[in-house]
């Protein structure tokens, strides 16, 4: 809608219409399994049995909470962990491709973003198949070949780290390459005449600029790893991630701790996404 156009009454009223029901459709299923964390109830769902906290603090042999849950605890820290490791990857491949990307034109380079692109257009079952095929083959070769086991190419932390950072990487570098395309090269121009170095340029100049983008980059390429299911699934090792531990429970049927677990990752989403606002928005003020 262009508000200084006019527009028709009846096209207004269906503007707010449809407004209130998208919102409503994105929202109310997480409205939903967020009030019923407090549901004193030992199923997942309706009628609604009181308020409790038990399903977040309970310890007994009827009810386990969430925070006396050490396997759950335990998964939650992994995926934390994986997150993590996967973001700070993420930001600094991701920068660097950014970086280059928006140099002048070079050999292939039309091809080589191409390529870049390709994970966010790759189903990510197809990606954790191949990622888990090619892996066990090297590592069978190597095996074979040289007597060597290498742990990292079995399923394992290390391998969902490598197949979680083979696409959070591309968001990454969008991300950034957005924010680089405000930059004034002016300043760039300046500095190198002034005899500065491309490093410090880069140091003192492009990443003090790019701050905002960065750790909006970063909180991003997080929580894309942090809820990672369809390549986690195929690469995971002993130690599932939270996805993964929710999907085994659930798939048997489970008790509303599963709500109070999307309740603190609905709440640390929020969470997240008001700070990377806030960041931004004082940044550009």
């Amino acid at each position: 809608m262009i508000r200084t156009l006019p527009n028709s009454p009846l096209y207004a009223i269906g503007y707010r219409i449809y407004i209130t029901f998208f919102y409503l459709f994105l929202l109310m299923p997480l409205v939903t399994i967020c009030v019923l964390a407090f549901n004193d109830s030992n199923f997942i769902s309706l009628p609604w049995k009181g308020f409790s906290l038990d399903w977040f603090f309970a310890n007994s042999e009827d009810r386990l909470g969430l925070f006396a849950d050490d396997e759950l605890l335990l998964s939650i820290w992994t995926s934390f962990k994986t997150g993590f490791v996967v973001a700070l990857l993420s930001l600094i491949i991701g920068t660097i491709a950014a970086l280059l990307f928006e140099q002048e034109k070079f050999r292939f380079k039309g091809f080589l973003y191409f390529l870049a692109l390709t994970p966010l257009v790759i189903p990510g079952v197809i990606l954790g198949i191949s990622i888990l095929l090619t892996s066990t083959f090297a590592g069978t070769y190597i095996e074979e070949n040289f007597a060597v086991d290498v742990e990292f190419l079995r399923p394992s932390f290390w391998l969902v780290v490598f197949g979680q950072f083979s696409f959070a990487t591309t968001y990454v570098m969008l991300l950034v390459g957005a924010r680089l395309k405000k930059f004034d090269h002016t300043l760039k121009e300046a500095a190198l005449s002034l005899r500065a170095t491309h490093l410090q340029v880069i140091r003192l100049i492009i990443l003090p600029f790019l701050r905002p983008a960065l750790i909006g980059a970063f909180i991003v390429a997080f929580l894309i790893s942090f809820s990672n299911f369809n390549t986690t699934i195929f690469l995971v090792g002993s130690d599932p991630t939270l996805p993964v531990d929710l999907y085994s429970r659930i798939k048997f049927s489970s008790t509303p701790v599963l709500n109070a677990v999307s309740f603190m990752i609905v709440a640390f989403i929020t969470l997240s996404a008001v700070i990377s606002f806030g960041l931004n928005r004082k940044r550009d003020l």
